[in-house]
């Protein structure tokens, strides 16, 4: 677990909501300050990263984890973001441990199939050695996910600024933020999905995909401002 900024390790309050960050593949939940700082700044909400490693580790031993942090917290309202491979550690989160205390979650690209990029990059025997079963079990192989937890409403963000080396991979025709197309985050179920001008990474020090991101959370709904 990604310790955080001062303000994130201390104790929760008894009255904000508290929201749970799960990064991606390669990442460790420090790319994700700028995002964890306007949520809390902006909306009141306290925010916790959570820290896996994808290439060492089992989506079940991941998800076990993930509950261990959600027990410690004891929180009275719990959110959950997302990014790129951690929203599909929070969807296989939510299908081993459904009962949760009430709340939304936001994805930011993730796929609700198989990536193209990933399949392709998992071609390079020295990138394929670095992704771990994980990513194996739910990026490589064909998916047909559905977001059926109907007690907790799902927010989805895609990117369409084609900047990453995903762009090159997978040769994308459609609108990508270039490591994940469009067509591949929309979840059947989700409340709402949202395409906005930023790239995979870059959606993670966008103010627009904090404020959008937080109105979600907040209010069940995107601003579209």
């Amino acid at each position: 677990m990604d310790g955080g900024s001062p303000r994130e390790r201390g104790p929760l309050s008894t009255n904000a909501a508290v929201v749970v960050y799960v990064h991606g593949l390669w990442m460790s939940g420090g790319e994700s300050l700028f995002l964890r700082r306007r949520l809390a700044n902006d909306f009141g909400f306290q925010v916790r990263a959570f820290r896996y490693a994808a290439a060492s580790s089992t989506m079940p031993q991941i998800v076990a984890d993930l509950q261990a942090l959600v027990e410690e917290l004891n929180p009275w309202r719990l959110h959950f973001v997302g990014h790129s491979l951690g929203g599909l550690v929070i969807y296989r989160f939510f299908e081993r441990f459904p009962r949760q205390p009430p709340g939304r979650v936001v994805f930011l690209g993730t796929p609700s199939v198989a990536s193209r990029a990933a399949v392709q990059a998992s071609h390079i025997r020295l990138v394929a050695n670095l992704m771990g079963k994980p990513v194996a079990d739910e990026l490589l192989q064909p998916q047909e996910r559905h977001w059926r937890f109907a007690d907790r409403q799902l927010g989805v963000i895609a990117g369409t600024q084609a900047l990453g080396i995903g762009q090159i991979l997978a040769q994308f025709e459609e609108d990508c933020d270039g490591t994940i197309a469009v067509s591949e985050t929309l979840m059947p179920g989700a409340t709402e999905h949202l395409r906005l001008p930023v790239s995979h990474a870059g959606m993670l020090v966008s103010p627009r995909v904090a404020r959008e991101t937080g109105e979600f959370l907040a209010h069940g709904r995107f601003a579209r401002e």
